[in-house]
């Protein structure tokens, strides 16, 4: 089994579990801080476009930095520039949970993207009460008629849906509604990283949105570790770049973010 189908099977449990144990209503739910901003619309205007993670480990590499907290790192994100933040929610796999989306929330004004392996509406409402701005819809994890009806229920919330593939074959999932299109550099299923896969998607990703209305925001996951990199995609029509592992590791991810940043603008 890939890492991707175990991660799946693992959600689809934890998810059935956590509905009969922790009900949630679309007229019940409380929202945690202010009500949700264009995500797309910060990264559009923003000089650097940076979607910065906090993410304490991965299945691949396991801890990357075990203690931090939302509430501490999401400042330094904030003070050292970043455009908007992601927090990963999941918590078998990556040490996250949506409570973390809530601290992150409550720390910086930042647009928040609910990051977790979405496969049912419970997780947009989770997204939703702990205060996210935009939720990462994955076109591997399920068909494309699935991945539609999900990002309507994440609009019927006032959230915006990243849609994140990673092969050409996968940009069926997309539609003209979706704010933002996430390529992700890593396969899920191996979790091999290659920032090239962003450059080469270009072209594709063109051909499939030729007809839309309105063009999806381009954003650049996984991988990058160098201002040159971004330097790079944004002449390939990137405008956002979703960076995590190498902001986190090191005592200050603020610092980490701030050289990133000034290296992307020389």
């Amino acid at each position: 089994m890939d890492i991707l189908a175990e991660i799946v099977k693992h959600k689809r449990t934890e998810v059935e579990m956590l509905k009969r144990v922790s009900p949630l209503s679309p007229k019940t739910i409380i929202r945690n801080g202010r009500m949700p901003v264009s995500m797309r619309e910060r990264l559009a205007a923003a000089s650097t476009g940076i979607i910065a993670e906090f993410k304490r480990r991965s299945p691949s590499k396991g801890w990357i930095n075990r203690d931090a907290r939302p509430e501490q790192v999401l400042p330094l994100y904030e003070g050292a520039g970043a455009s908007a933040c992601s927090v990963l929610a999941d918590r078998e796999f990556f040490g996250g949970s949506p409570d973390d989306v809530a601290r992150a929330r409550n720390a910086a004004n930042l647009p928040l993207l609910f990051k977790e392996f979405v496969i049912d509406e419970y997780q947009i409402m989770q997204a939703f009460s702990a205060g996210a701005d935009a939720v990462l819809l994955i076109a591997s994890v399920l068909p494309p008629g699935e991945i539609a009806a999900l990002a309507r229920r994440i609009h019927d919330f006032g959230m915006e849906v990243l849609l994140e593939v990673h092969t050409a074959d996968e940009l069926c999932a997309l539609n003209g509604d979706m704010e933002m299109l996430g390529i992700n550099n890593r396969n899920l299923g191996s979790f091999f990283t290659d920032t090239g896969n962003s450059l080469r998607m270009a072209e594709a990703v063109r051909k499939a949105t030729k007809g839309f209305a309105s063009a999806p925001l381009l954003v650049s996951e996984s991988g990058i570790t160098s201002g040159r990199v971004i330097a790079e995609l944004k002449r390939a029509g990137y405008g956002g770049f979703l960076v995590g592992e190498s902001l986190m590791r090191g005592e200050n991810p603020g610092d980490n973010l701030r050289r990133l940043i000034e290296e992307a603008e020389r």
